[in-house]
């Protein structure tokens, strides 16, 4: 591990640098939701598909009702009935009308709805005649056309976009059903440390509770990746190795570790990885989260070593994993925007590293957001607890020796 500080930038350079893109294949829109697109998806229908009623009302012709109005109301003769789905066009005559429901398509002889509101009798007496109490704003009035929204062939969902409900509703408003989408990635999570014991066991002196398998797995999902296995392994080179073997036998493109690559004695990653030459081990000038560990096994898995403390890992994912997870699936935006608010209160900063802190947002005031520490101990790697009540990361610039109330501070929402 050399001695020299890393840029942050420059360790996540060397990462997308490596991260493959994976291939795609054509899925269905039902089983494709997180995935990303490989190829745009463009619409196979006009969005909306006709020219339609966007109220319950009358079908009319503008000429018969412009000038109706409570003191003088128009009359008009109802001769069809028009429920969304209809196949129906009747033909409308001077002084003619066709009951029409949101959705229905427009009749062609009509150029105007008016809505039940603006008539006398409304639902209630609708059926034979339209006492129509108040003219139209304009002609057209209440008509979605036709491509209003989109026309065939037009773009719906952009190459690289991630698929959440949204997009998968337009997709599917646009017909489409075949969406062409990256694989996800396939991660295995692997903490380390003779010191863990399983969540809820009794602990004899020295262990704690082991978060990081579960921290890291979760993070992996919400990254859109599958996670294909998580274990929890102790400070020996067989164990070690051995979850490595597992991992590549369950397909993983990635694996992620947690603990053993700082410079202890026991340090299980760097001891059994460092002398091979395919991953290297460097300090990145953050806080948390200096000592990383990242390269391509020989069978040309990706491996990212994490610190071990809760929050280093916690930070090492956000700021390396996650971006080359997104990377992989082809996703355009790999970063999270920035922010800017007030700080809430004052804290310290490392001196010479970009400082990532656990924060809280307090939204009291809808106008002016306000920030501050997750948790009283400030940005300590250690304070898992205080992970509970982060929602973003504050990030601080290398050269700034310590926040003030009032600050400015960037601030990442990972939530």
């Amino acid at each position: 591990m050399s001695d020299a500080l890393r840029s942050v930038e420059e360790h996540l350079a060397a990462v997308l640098e490596a991260a493959p893109l994976l291939g795609a294949s054509d899925v269905a829109l039902a089983a494709a939701a997180g995935r990303t697109l490989a190829e745009p998806v463009c619409a196979r229908v006009d969005i909306p598909v006709f020219d339609n009623s966007a109220m319950d009302g009358f079908a009319v012709r503008h000429h018969d009702v412009a000038s109706a109005s409570d003191d003088a109301p128009v009359i008009l003769r109802v001769v069809a009935d028009l429920p969304a789905g209809t196949e129906l066009d009747p033909p409308l005559a001077a002084g003619e009308a066709a009951r029409i429901m949101t959705g229905s398509p427009l009749p062609a002889a009509a150029d105007t709805v008016v809505p039940f509101e603006d008539t006398a009798g409304g639902l209630d007496d609708s059926l034979e005649s339209a006492r129509v109490t108040r003219a139209p704003r304009s002609l057209g009035a209440h008509i979605r056309r036709r491509g209003g929204d989109a026309g065939i062939g037009d773009t719906i969902v952009a190459a690289g976009e991630r698929l959440g409900p949204f997009q998968l509703a337009a997709a599917a408003a646009s017909g489409v059903a075949t969406v062409t989408a990256h694989r996800r990635p396939r991660v295995a999570v692997v903490s380390t440390g003779s010191e863990l014991a399983a969540p809820g066991a009794t602990l004899r002196r020295g262990q704690i509770p082991e978060s990081n398998s579960i921290l890291l797995t979760e993070l992996a999902r919400a990254a859109d990746a599958d996670v294909v296995l998580t274990a929890s392994v102790d400070d020996t080179d067989a164990a070690f190795l051995d979850i490595l073997e597992r991992a590549r036998e369950a397909g993983a493109d990635v694996i992620v570790t947690s603990g053993g690559v700082s410079a202890g004695a026991y340090e299980v990653v760097k001891n059994t990885l460092s002398s091979g030459g395919e991953v290297d081990f460097v300090k990145v000038a953050m806080q948390p989260g200096k000592p990383q560990a990242f390269g391509r096994l020989a069978d040309g898995t990706l491996f990212f070593g994490l610190p071990g403390n809760p929050v280093s890992s916690a930070v090492s994912f956000e700021m390396f994993v996650r971006p080359a997870l997104l990377a992989m699936q082809g996703r355009r935006d790999i970063r999270r925007p920035l922010l800017r608010l007030t700080a809430a209160t004052g804290w310290r900063t490392p001196p010479g590293r970009r400082q990532y802190l656990p924060a809280a947002i307090d939204r009291a005031d809808p106008a002016g957001w306000r920030v501050g520490p997750a948790t009283a101990g400030g940005s300590g790697s250690h304070l898992a607890g205080g992970l509970a009540r982060a929602e973003a990361y504050a990030v601080v610039p290398a050269d700034v020796d310590a926040v003030e109330p009032g600050d400015p501070v960037d601030v990442m929402l990972i939530t």
